[in-house]
């Protein structure tokens, strides 16, 4: 690899957080498979080299990577088993996130969560759609879902926040590091103790139905609970709170797309598909070789990490025409199938470790987007605004102020 080349694809470089997408055009084309010495792993960046990981057929990646990545700060979790304590496990959890207990459980929840938000502000003509509504809605519908108090909001946004900031934590930040540890700490002291109250005396809510759980004599220990209700409170905050600040920074920026959005809600659900692909919340995911490899046109040994850029294979113009180019229209993108395993995006993985919230999120982007385009009908970016997108291992942007005429709705 040339030394250009090398500079042009610095992952931790200023240039690269500002906007990784140049970066990620190089790779693809000069570089689709390199070690990069600053994070010790092995990084693949096309659709199919990225898709080939995660899907897995012949058993060649493993998630024990996550023994160094999640653990630390959320304990041993459901992604890191394999075979049948992983299908046990997921079984587990799964019901809750789909169906029935979706539909008529929990979309109330979200219904109210979202409304409660938005009339916060539906009278004043201004919002900023990152900080007034969308870091706040996933976390408060996952409070309510596992039945803690909302009152805790800043809590829970502060251990999120600290979480995600330990998983990206590409530079080795040693502060971010023990802020990281320190949660992990800290929300065991508070979940275990709820945990143990709900087994005595369960309620109708997601940790009494976790708690009670049990498929061929297995059940969920306080500490796998503890460890899945840090990571829905992570992975489902900050992926979902980026997904619908991003759909409408995307559609503000493409005024024709917003306004067929407006129009036809149906169309919702292919604005979220195509964020996904065009700026999914999730930029990277790892994996571990579990032998030697034989990828992208060079080899990996066995039991090295294998970063995998989720960002830069969703803009693969192998895989996807005009990638560069935002579409909600675009007929090379399924979305009926984008919430699933079959999904024709990567953002959220593929394979037996696709995100087991694809469903939840799908219904929270849907309700969340529709009930602010009812509030906002003429909503528009702030006069002077200018939308800073920041993250590399999760991005999306850093505030969205809008205007809108109040009362209209």
């Amino acid at each position: 690899m040339s030394t250009n080349t090398r500079r042009a694809i610095d992952i931790l470089s200023p240039e690269f957080g500002a906007d990784p997408y140049p970066a990620y055009r190089v790779m693809r084309d000069s570089a689709p498979l390199f070690w990069h010495e600053a994070t010790r792993s092995w990084i693949v960046s096309r659709y199919e080299d990225v898709e080939r990981v995660f899907k897995d057929r012949d058993g060649e990646f493993t998630t024990e990577n996550y023994d160094w990545q999640l653990e630390p700060v959320h304990g041993r979790t459901i992604l890191q088993l394999s075979g049948r304590a992983h299908s046990v496990r997921r079984a587990l959890v799964a019901p809750a996130f789909r169906g029935s207990e979706l539909r008529d459980r929990f979309m109330p929840v979200i219904e109210r969560n979202s409304r409660e938000l938005i009339d916060a502000f539906r009278n004043t003509g201004r919002a900023d759609l990152v900080g007034d509504y969308a870091t706040r809605f996933p976390v408060n519908v996952i409070a309510e879902m596992l039945g803690l108090d909302k009152a805790e909001y800043e809590r829970f946004h502060r251990w999120y926040t600290s979480i995600v900031a330990f998983l990206g934590n590409l530079s080795g930040d040693p502060e971010v590091a023990a802020a990281g540890l320190r949660t992990r700490v800290e929300f065991a002291e508070y979940m275990v103790p709820v945990i143990q109250e709900r087994r005595r005396n369960p309620g109708d809510d997601l940790l009494s139905t976790l708690c009670a759980a049990e498929i061929d004599g297995v059940r969920m220990s306080d500490e796998e609970i503890k460890a899945f209700c840090s990571l829905l409170l992570s992975a489902g905050g900050e992926t979902t709170d980026k997904a619908i600040s991003g759909i409408f920074a995307n559609l503000l920026a493409h005024p024709d797309q917003l306004a067929a959005v407006r129009a036809d809600r149906t169309l919702i659900a292919r604005a979220f598909a195509e964020t996904l692909r065009w700026s999914p919340p999730v930029h990277m995911i790892m994996r571990q070789t579990a032998t030697e490899v034989s990828i992208a046109g060079g080899t990996i040994p066995a039991g090295a990490t294998v970063t995998c850029l989720i960002g830069a294979a969703n803009r693969d113009e192998r895989r996807y025409r005009e990638p560069d180019r935002f579409d909600v229209f675009r007929d090379d993108l399924t979305t009926t199938t984008a919430f699933s395993a079959a999904a024709d995006h990567l953002a959220f993985a593929l394979g037996r470790h696709f995100c087991v919230g694809a469903l939840l999120a799908k219904a929270e982007v849907e309700t969340g987007v529709g009930h602010l385009l009812d509030a906002m009908p003429d909503v528009r970016l702030a006069e002077g605004a200018a939308v800073t997108v920041r993250g590399v291992f999760t991005r999306g942007p850093h505030t969205l102020p809008v205007r809108f005429t109040p009362g209209t709705a």
